[in-house]
Formats: C-alpha cells, structure tokens, sequence
C-alpha cells in the first residue's frame, strides 16, 4: 500500500553522522550515487560526488515512507 510521508526531513550541510556510508548496490559506474548512513533514530543521504556537501536527514518512520513512494513509483518526472 502506498501512502504520503506526513513530514519533511531537514536538508543541512552541519550534521554528520559518524557511522558508516554505505553506497546503494543499485549504484552504477556512472557516479551518479546515492549513500545512505544509520544512525540511532534517523537515516542519512548523500551524494556519493560530494561527500561534503549537503546530505538529507530523516527519521526512519520519514524514510521508509520515501522509499515506499520510491518502490509505488510516486516521483516520476
């Protein structure tokens, strides 16, 4: 069943997390990544060409909302 996310995460260049990123196994030689680290409460995203910049954040009711809208293919252009 495909539903909403009900809020949004915050988009910040100031908060690491110290765990470790972890590149989609989805991700091609292209470059064109998506890294995604766990920490206690909340999921974190990058851009695997810019490690430091900005990342999103979110919390992990927030991202398994956003990868059901990803899997119900809610994001077509």
């Amino acid at each position: 069943m495909c539903s909403s996310p009900q809020s949004l995460s915050t988009f910040t260049a100031n908060c690491r997390p110290s765990g470790t990123w972890t590149k989609s196994s989805y991700s091609g030689a292209q470059g064109e990544c998506l890294e995604v680290a766990v920490t206690p409460g909340t999921v974190h995203a990058r851009d695997s060409k810019n490690p430091h910049g900005p990342a999103l954040h979110f919390t992990r009711d927030d991202w398994a909302d956003f990868i059901n809208g990803v899997t119900c293919h809610e994001f077509r252009g």
